[in-house]
This record gives C-alpha cells, structure tokens and sequence, in this order.
C-alpha cells in the first residue's frame, strides 16, 4: 500500500517530515501501479528536481518519460499540453516550473494595499489565473490526457494548490516530500547569504525580490537547517522585505534575529531603519540605543538616531548625535549632510552652508544632487551661497 503523505501548512516555521529514500521508493511504486491519468504532486527543490527525474527515468525505462519544464508564468496548462505532438504516447509527464506563475501574484497583493496579515497568512483575496483554469479544467484532464502528472513544487507552490486549486489537488494520486539533503541544503544557503547584497536587492523587480523572499522562506523552513545558516538567512530576508518597502515583514524578521543573537548591533540599526520608514521614530530612537549600547563608536547609528531626532523636530539633539558620528567617523558626508539639514531648519544659515560645504568636499555629485529637491534647504534656498554650493 503506497502511504501517502499528511500535510500540515500552517507556517513556514512547520516543515514536513523526512523519509529520505523509503518516500522516492513510494514514488516509484505510485508511478508503477499508475495506469492512465493520475495526478502526482512532490515537494522538492528545482535542483532536486531535475536529479529526481533523470533517477526515475533510469528506474522505469519502460515508461514514455516527458518533462515540460515552464520558464514563465502561464496561464492555461491545458492548452499548453494539448498541443505537445507526443501527448499520446506519454505515460508521465513531469511539470517543473508552475510557481513561476505564483510569483507576480504574490507581490501584486502588497502593490494593490493588501495587509501583512492576508499576505502572509494565506487569508488569500483572490487566484492565479492557472489555478483558476486547472480548477475548471479537471475534468477534461482526466478525460483528454492518459497521462500521469507529476508536478515538482517547492512548498510554498503546494500551499498555492492546497488553498485555491482544492478541487483540482483532491484529485492527487499521491503526494511526496523531499527534503534538501544536509550539504546541498548548505550549499544553496551559502550561495544566498554571500549573494545578499541590498543594494542588489533594490535592482531587483517585485517578481525577482518575491522569488528570492520564497526561496530563503524555504530554506529557512527546511529540516537540518543550521542556526548560524538560519540567522544569516534571516538578515538576508530583513533586507529583500525591506528593499520591497515592507517594512513590517523585515521588522519581524529582524525580530527573529534579535532572539537568537540578542547582541548584533547592526541588526538593531536595520531595525531602526525599518521602524523609521514606517514613521514609527521613537521606537526608531530605542532601536538606535540599543545598537549603541552594545556598540557605542557605531557611526551609522548616531547618524540614523540624528535623522530620526530631526524627523521629530528635536534639531538639537539631532545635531549632537551627527556631531558623535563626526567624531568617529570625520570624512562621513551623511552625517555633515543631515547636520546642515538641522541648522537650516532652525534658520541658522551660517552653520547650514558651513556643514554643507563639508559635505560637498567629501562627496561633491551625491550631496549636490541630494540637497537640489531637499525641502529642508527651503529655508535657504535662494541665498546666493546655498546657489553657489549647488552649482559648484
């Protein structure tokens, strides 16, 4: 009798469990005994995947094998199978790729106003367009196709199935696990933490940054995950929610790094950076404190806590802070910067020009065009000296 998996999705925390080569053996028995339709759904990564296929077609060589591997997002599956020539002398087809359609979906929900709550909880408000069409279409599935479907999905894709294509996922003949073996699971964690730069992240598109967010999600979620690997990829998470402009998600994520190292300075700073995105600023300030706390020469902090101060119209303390960056850190152009913003909200044009000529000395193009459209230049911005440092 082929067991076939319970199926637990509630959090990305939850994982499924592992039976390493006993479930592929089901696999193969399932794909065996499958005469005609018969719909298959395995929970793998995309280089499992292929590995996975190359092993069954190696142990069921008597079998017509296909794989139609999907590299964009697709809206009726069915129409794309009707029209492969072969389709009658198939006896599996694998399917690769279908999350691809998952992905704009995914992001279109915070770019139309949705909550954190309905994104994240899976409280959907509505269906990728291929789910729609595989819930319709079910019956000429089974009807058209003497073929059995075995789709290769990451986990969250399975969620995907399970909450808005039910009718077409009851239909499953089975439904299998494989998790990422210990080294490749490493690997592939590695290869993202030295990959996560942020100022990469913010030349991303909102279905590339989805993609990346899903894939650490998952690798995170995965069985034998390290903690040092887990808390690395969380930094990583914090930065693509962040460079996505949620900054409540990257909050959270900072959060769960907060719990495990309750001492990394620059996780309170991203934190605080969140916060004051979300113009929360004197929880901002707390954060800021905290990373000096542990950190107190942390110049990026001071300068941050002084933006922060300033947003809150405490000019003066704003001005101390940018003055302990300046201490530690004298060739820092953000911190001369923000000081001249502070004067020149305070009608102090002498000290707002001075800072900001130091500024436009340590980094002429960047300040000059910063302080073009800056509304705290307002004040000062027709005095023929504030013309001339613009101008240069």
């Amino acid at each position: 009798m082929v067991k076939i998996m319970a199926l637990e999705l509630t959090d990305w925390d939850q994982d499924l469990p592992s039976e390493g080569d006993e479930e592929y053996q089901a696999l193969v028995r399932t794909l065996n005994f499958t005469e005609g339709f018969g719909l298959l759904f395995v929970r793998c990564s995309p280089a499992e995947s292929e590995q996975l296929i190359i092993k069954v077609k190696e142990d069921i060589p008597y079998k017509n094998i296909e794989v139609l591997r999907l590299e964009q997002a697709v809206t009726n599956l069915y129409e794309i199978i009707n029209k492969l020539d072969n389709k009658e002398k198939i006896n599996i087809l694998f399917i690769t790729g279908i999350e691809h359609s998952f992905y704009e979906y995914e992001e279109c929900k915070s770019l139309a106003g949705w909550n954190s709550r309905d994104i994240y909880s899976y409280s959907w408000k509505g269906v990728p367009p291929v789910l729609i069409n595989l819930n319709q279409q079910r019956e000429r599935f089974r009807d058209k196709f003497n073929i059995c479907f075995v789709f290769l999905l990451p986990i969250f894709a399975i969620k995907y199935f399970i909450q808005r294509a039910p009718d077409f996922f009851d239909w499953r003949s089975g439904l299998f696990e494989f998790p990422i073996d210990s080294e490749t699971l490493a690997q592939e964690s590695s290869r993202i933490i030295e990959d996560g730069d942020y100022e990469k992240y913010l030349t991303l598109t909102p279905e590339e940054r989805t993609k990346e967010i899903l894939a650490i999600q998952e690798l995170i979620a995965e069985d034998h995950q390290t903690p040092d690997l887990q808390y690395d990829l969380l930094i990583n998470l914090g930065k693509l929610q962040s460079a996505g402009q949620h900054y409540k998600e990257a909050i959270a994520s900072y959060d769960k790094v907060l719990e495990m190292k309750p001492d990394d300075h620059k996780a309170w700073n991203r934190r605080g950076i969140a916060l004051g995105n979300l113009g929360r600023n004197e929880e901002a300030i707390a954060s800021y404190d905290k990373a000096l706390e542990i950190k107190p020469d942390y110049d990026y902090a001071w300068n941050r806590r002084g933006m922060a101060l300033g947003n809150l119209g405490r000019n003066e303390e704003a001005i101390a802070a940018f003055d302990k960056a300046l201490e530690i850190q004298p060739d820092y152009h953000y911190a001369w910067y923000n000081k001249a913003c502070c004067y020149a909200l305070q009608g102090n044009i002498d000290q707002a020009l001075k800072n900001l000529q130091q500024a436009i000395n340590l980094s002429p193009d960047e300040v000059r065009e910063m302080a073009k459209t800056d509304s705290d230049f307002d004040s000062i911005r027709e005095d023929e000296r504030f013309q001339s440092l613009i101008k240069g």
